[in-house]
């Protein structure tokens, strides 16, 4: 008898190994064709109004490539939008070329935390600075392509209920693909993550945001009591919380979001 328990339990373990991956790729591959054909091949529709947008970036020791990337974050096809930067208690020069760049740019502010108190809290603080209905959180060494703001912000004018649309995720690609571990995690989400959100959000249910590039309803965050800041899965818990209070949350892979990743294995395991 124990023999047998043995054998149906390894056989159950095998018969779940091999199928699981296979049915549930059939099933994303599946949901992003439908979602294609409903939503993604239709040209977006022009803006009812362009409401004001605030740009949240946390930084945290990025001195190195912020000049680069808030040159690209002011030039944005968006009539009506702030950059706020956090220098979230960065121990080496951010601070210093953060008051360079607030001085280069009309609308750019800067938040200057002496110490570092995690991505939920910085993103916080800068909402509670901002003047935007609508909020977008970009990660410091990411910036967004020049018509992501007009995609994400469509879904709360545009779209039919848009009133319940409480946050809608972009599409982070890498940019950084001069290795293959860098390649490795383009595939990841460009194809993987890319068509579990495009099922998702057929299903009716997208469960998690990128926290590299979402945007969000102020209002619904203030009712839903805004990021859990002591956690570090922020993107993760937000998300359930709007959910929780029956907000929409949408993805909208036209947002185009251009990241860094990790090239090294010892930096995949800390951002992990």
């Amino acid at each position: 008898m124990l023999e047998f328990l043995r054998q149906f339990l390894f056989d159950g373990i095998v018969a779940f190994v091999y199928w699981y991956p296979a049915l549930m790729a059939m099933l994303w591959v599946i949901g992003a064709i439908i979602f294609y054909n409903n939503n993604e091949k239709h040209e977006a529709l022009p803006l009812k109004e362009t409401t004001m947008v605030s740009i949240l970036m946390p930084a945290h020791n990025e001195g190195d490539i912020l000049y680069g990337v808030v040159k690209e974050m002011t030039s944005l096809n968006y009539p009506n939008y702030e950059l706020i930067l956090i220098n979230d208690g960065s121990s080496d020069d951010t601070g210093n070329v953060l008051k360079n760049i607030v001085n280069m740019y009309d609308n750019v502010k800067v938040i200057d935390l002496k110490v570092n108190c995690g991505k939920a809290n910085a993103l916080y603080l800068g909402a509670i600075a901002s003047k935007g209905e609508i909020l977008v959180g970009v990660d410091a060494d990411s910036y967004l392509d020049k018509n992501a703001l007009r995609y994400l912000v469509s879904h709360f004018i545009n779209e039919q209920n848009g009133e319940r649309v409480g946050a809608v995720t972009g599409n982070p690609r890498v940019r950084n693909r001069g290795t293959l571990l860098g390649k490795i995690q383009l595939c990841e989400y460009a194809s993987i993550i890319s068509l579990i959100k495009r099922t998702q959000r057929v299903l009716g249910k997208v469960m998690t945001v990128s926290g590299v590039c979402v945007a969000y309803r102020k209002k619904a965050l203030l009712e839903s009591g805004f990021w859990d800041r002591d956690m570090m899965t922020e993107d993760i818990a937000v998300t359930w919380k709007l959910e929780k209070n029956f907000w929409d949350i949408r993805y909208e892979p036209r947002a185009l979001c251009w990241m860094l990743v990790p090239e090294t294995v010892k930096g995949l395991w800390r951002q992990r």
